[in-house]
């Protein structure tokens, strides 16, 4: 469940860091009023049809509909974010455009809002499935205090960061505004939140410490044997204390806590219970929550190195171009689209693959730890039978975080029966611990052979092309757009796609001389055969300077008089080019000699 909210979260954590204010909205804000409450009634409705009607009898089902649920919540939040413009009308509020931390904050309370919903609705399915009810407002506030402990250092660090935005010193913003200003204070942030979190996440989850008496004694006894220190051990009131769990927090021993639920220490033994702490402390010794903390930092890593070079594919796609066209966009939108939807193919493919892989696989590590510690395997083996049968039959649920229960216990007797299975499980995990980090510093790496200006030159003509084009739908009588893509299409040696471009101006507007000028000069100088015509280059150059004798046009019209063979006429007309134009007088000294002394055809 917290494993689930976390991968959702970060998806809305990655909608909303990546969206900004529109400069124009969809919709009045009262078609968006309505358009909000029918889909906020349309959730409702979906929710309450399917827990009362679906036959919800089983952990598999219910957490299938609670995953569906979750993803529709997501994709009504990227509506009310992309379609109705959440952040626009939120930022004609004076302090939400000051501070855009209060919009991300706004976001996710809003999707936690669209969870409420689901959590409600689905209380009385899993009393059915789990056989245990809990009071309507323990639910929510259980699941609310879990979601909220995982946005809360995404939150915090906004906050932060907009503050940093709004100090009077030049120096923060021209370190924020670097290249890896940003990723340097989110890592120094994360370091020093790993520290100090857990304090307030405790306090967050109502967590209690173990009262003194016997079965605290016994718990303190066993971590001392393990040498092992914590802050405090913790009751963990996890749903009325209903849920059969433990967890460590903390890296730092007089920041660290174990948490146990009253359930679990109700249903296990003693012995039972050591195993449970034995595999908690195995994620300390193997240092995993330190790992968690790379991976995230490794995300957070590759998201920057990945950023340019999809902006680059982007940029030189033709199908970027063509999306952009059909669907009557600004090309900056639908790259903000693309872009977004790249890094979130990323993200899923990141924590489903790569993360997942290293958390069931730091989970067999603890495991073999609890194993190890115990010297048996069957202590920690009826901890997770138990919990597979409490927890509503759970046994062979698959998951993408932790190994199923079935297979844990299947691996767990394995190691009993070959001691070999321990070290061949630990160097394939530092063995791919290595092989990340060679992979991460590999792509930065090839990322800093990447030039500097990558995405200058084609990927910006291109865009510009498609901002023409654009234009041009959206005006399609003003000639203007068409002489600036032929502009623009001449300057990428696109001679057909220029001269169509012109060719559509001169119908808007037959006198326009300065497309007259530049289309003849096309027609004279293209690298193309297929495109030179110095007769009608001629005729166009001539149109040109009747309307407006400028030294440029002059000059081009001595270069059609050249090409057509015209020697005294082309000099003639680049003696008046020097008479508009002084300050090319020596440019155009140099075509009168190129005239003199070269043939057209021998220069094309």
């Amino acid at each position: 469940m917290i494993y689930s909210s976390l991968l959702y979260l970060l998806v809305v954590i990655l909608i909303l860091s990546t969206s900004s204010a529109a400069a124009v909205p969809h919709f009045p804000l009262l078609s968006v009023l309505i358009i909000f409450a029918g889909k906020a009634f349309l959730y409702w409705g979906l929710v309450l049809r399917t827990h009362r009607r679906d036959s919800i009898d089983s952990a598999a089902r219910y957490f299938a509909v609670e995953q569906r649920f979750s993803i529709l919540a997501i994709s009504f939040l990227a509506v009310d974010v992309y379609w109705l413009d959440l952040k626009f009308f939120l930022a004609q509020l004076p302090i939400f455009h000051s501070f855009p931390f209060l919009s991300d904050l706004f976001g996710v309370v809003l999707f936690i809002g669209y969870l409420s919903i689901l959590w409600l609705g689905s209380l009385d399915s899993y009393a059915k499935v789990f056989g245990v009810r809990h009071l309507k407002k323990t639910f929510v506030l259980t699941h609310l205090k879990i979601n909220i402990s995982i946005v809360l250092p995404w939150l915090i660090l906004s906050f932060f960061y907009d503050l940093l935005r709004v100090l009077p010193f030049s120096s923060v913003h021209k370190f924020l505004e670097s290249q890896w200003g940003e990723p340097l204070v989110v890592l120094v942030f994360f370091v020093l939140l790993a520290v100090g979190l857990p304090v307030l996440l405790v306090r967050l989850w109502g967590c209690t410490s173990m009262p003194v008496g016997p079965e605290r004694e016994k718990v303190e006894a066993f971590c001392r044997s393990q040498d092992m220190e914590f802050a405090d051990i913790m009751i963990w009131p996890l749903f009325e204390g209903k849920m059969l769990t433990a967890g460590v927090l903390g890296v730092v021993s007089k920041m660290r806590y174990l948490l146990i639920t009253p359930a679990l220490l109700k249903a296990l033994t003693l012995e039972e219970t050591e195993a449970v702490i034995a595999h908690e402390i195995g994620h300390v010794r193997r240092y995993h929550i330190q790992l968690y903390l790379l991976l995230f930092v490794g995300f957070m890593v590759l998201l920057q190195l990945s950023l340019q070079p999809v902006l680059f594919l982007l940029l030189s796609s033709d199908f970027f171009y063509e999306a952009s066209f059909l669907s009557g966009k600004q090309p900056e939108e639908v790259l903000v689209f693309f872009s977004t939807l790249s890094l979130f193919v990323l993200m899923i493919l990141y924590f489903r693959y790569v993360f997942g892989f290293f958390m069931r696989n730091f989970e067999r590590q603890a495991d073999l730890h609890a194993f190890q510690t115990m010297g048996r395997a069957e202590p920690l083996v009826l901890v997770l039978e138990k919990i597979g049968w409490l927890s509503g039959n759970i046994r062979d649920l698959p998951s993408w975080h932790h190994f199923g229960i079935g297979q844990r216990v299947d691996f767990l007797m394995k190691a009993q029966e070959d001691s070999s299975v321990v070290s061949r499980h630990q160097l394939k995990v530092y063995g791919s611990l290595l092989i990340y980090l060679l992979l991460i510093v590999g792509a930065a790496f090839a990322y800093l052979q990447i030039p500097s200006d990558i995405l200058d030159g084609f990927p910006q003509e291109k865009i510009a092309a498609s901002i023409i084009e654009q234009k041009i739908k959206e005006d399609p009588l003003n000639p203007l757009w068409q002489q600036f893509m032929g502009d623009l299409q001449s300057g990428r040696k696109l001679y057909g796609e220029a001269v169509a471009a012109y060719e559509r101006n001169l119908a808007l507007a037959p006198d326009n001389p300065e497309v007259l000028n530049n289309l003849a000069w096309l027609l004279l100088t293209a690298e193309e055969d297929d495109y030179l015509d110095p007769v009608r280059a001629l005729q166009l150059a001539k149109a040109a300077v009747a309307v407006q004798a400028r030294g440029y046009m002059l000059d081009t019209l001595a270069e059609a008089y050249w090409a057509n063979g015209m020697i005294d006429e082309a000099i003639q007309a680049e003696e008046e080019a020097i008479g508009q134009d002084r300050a090319q007088r020596d440019y155009y000294l140099q075509q009168i000699d190129k005239f003199k002394t070269l043939i057209w055809e021998d220069t094309v």
